[in-house]
C-alpha cells in the first residue's frame, strides 16, 4: 500500500466510527434517563462487569467514573464465578457490557448479578438478547458495521461503548455538582492534581539569596553565585527593596568605572515581580510566563520568603 492508500483507510475507519457515534447520540433517550436515575439513587457503588474487549472497556469506565466522582468497581465475568461475585453488595448496581448479550460467560452470570445487586444496566448492541431481556435498564450500543477492513475486529462497537461510559460519568458528574477541587482531591500526584492544589511553597527552592542595599560588589557576587538561580534579593530585615538578576550585575560592570564605591542599592531594580507562599503554583507560572522571567520572589505578609525557579515548576507539570 502508497502512503495515500493508508491514510485513505485510516480516514474510512475514522468516518465509520463518526458515523456511529452520531447514530448514538441520536438514538438517546428514555433507557439512558433511567440509567442515570437508577446509578445516582443508589447507596452503593456502581459495578461493571465486562469479558474481552468490552473488559477493557469496563475498566476505562470504572476508572473516569472513580476519578469523576462515582464510585465504581470492575468485575471480570470469567472471575465472577469462582469467588469474585463477592465484591457485590445488594445496594449495588451493576452495569454489564457485551456486545452481542449472549457470550456464555456473561449468560451464565446474569441470574447471581440480578439475585446479588440492586439493578442490572445492560449495555449492548443485541437487544434481542439474554443480557437485554434480563436487564432493568437496557442501553443500546449497536452498530451498523466495525471499522476494520474485514468487519470483525471490535472498533466501531468498542468506541460506542466508551463514549457511552464517558456520557454517563460526565452526567453523574453534573447532576452531583462535581467541581475541579474534587477533581483535584482524586488527582493529587498528576499534572492535574498539582495544576488545581499545589501551592507555592511547596516548589520552593531551599537557596535564599540575599543581601543589604549597602553592601559593595563583592558581596554581591558572592551572593549571587551562592545560588542557581542567577540572582540575589536586596532587602533589609526581610523587608524587600529590590531585585539583582546576573544581567542587572553584567551591564553594570560594563557601565561603571569606579566600582568600590557601587553599592547594592544604586544597581538594584526595585519593585520587583512576587508572589505568596500560599498562592496556587499555577498563578506563580503565570506571572513568570507573562513577565518572561525565569525566578520569582516568594513572600509571607509581604515580607521576603524565598525564590521560586520557573524550570522547578516546569519539572512537576505546573502550567
Amino acid at each position: 500500500m502508497n502512503d495515500e492508500s493508508i491514510l485513505n483507510l485510516a480516514r474510512k475507519a475514522l468516518e465509520t466510527e463518526i458515523i456511529e457515534l452520531q447514530s448514538l447520540k441520536n438514538r438517546l433517550g428514555e433507557s439512558f434517563l433511567r440509567a442515570i436515575e437508577t446509578i445516582n439513587g443508589s447507596n452503593g457503588k456502581l459495578i461493571i462487569v465486562g469479558i474481552g474487549k468490552s473488559a477493557h472497556v469496563a475498566n476505562k469506565i470504572v476508572a473516569t467514573l472513580n476519578s469523576t466522582g462515582t464510585p465504581a468497581q470492575f468485575l471480570h465475568a470469567s472471575e465472577a464465578l469462582h469467588g469474585d461475585l463477592g465484591v457485590i453488595q445488594k445496594n449495588d448496581v451493576v452495569l454489564c457490557i457485551s456486545n452481542s448479550g449472549n457470550s456464555p460467560e456473561i449468560v451464565n452470570l446474569l441470574t447471581f448479578l440480578k439475585q446479588y445487586s440492586s439493578a442490572l444496566i445492560g449495555m449492548t448492541g443485541n437487544l434481542h438478547s439474554k443480557l437485554a431481556e434480563a436487564s432493568d435498564v437496557v442501553l443500546d450500543t449497536s452498530v451498523e458495521k466495525e471499522a476494520c477492513p474485514i468487519k470483525l475486529a471490535p472498533t466501531s462497537s468498542t468506541t460506542v461503548q466508551m463514549a457511552l461510559g464517558d456520557a454517563l460519568a460526565v452526567c453523574l458528574m453534573e447532576i452531583n455538582g462535581f467541581k475541579e477541587s474534587d477533581f483535584a482531591k482524586f488527582h493529587p500526584g498528576g499534572a492535574l492534581g498539582k495544576n488545581l492544589t499545589a501551592t507555592v511553597e511547596q516548589f520552593l527552592s531551599i537557596q535564599k539569596p540575599q543581601v543589604a542595599a549597602d553592601v559593595g560588589i563583592r558581596e554581591i557576587i558572592i551572593s549571587i553565585s551562592s545560588s542557581t538561580h542567577g540572582v540575589t534579593v536586596v532587602a533589609e530585615h526581610d523587608e524587600i527593596l529590590g531585585v539583582i538578576t546576573d544581567g542587572d550585575l553584567r551591564r553594570m560592570l560594563l557601565s561603571q568605572q569606579n566600582l568600590s564605591k557601587v553599592r547594592a542599592g544604586d544597581i538594584m531594580s526595585k519593585n520587583p515581580k512576587a508572589v505568596d507562599k500560599n498562592a496556587l503554583a499555577k498563578e506563580a507560572m503565570q506571572i513568570l510566563k507573562s513577565n518572561n522571567i525565569g525566578q520569582l520572589i516568594v513572600t509571607e505578609h509581604g515580607k521576603y520568603y524565598g525564590i521560586i525557579d520557573i524550570h522547578k515548576l516546569l519539572d512537576e507539570g505546573i502550567a
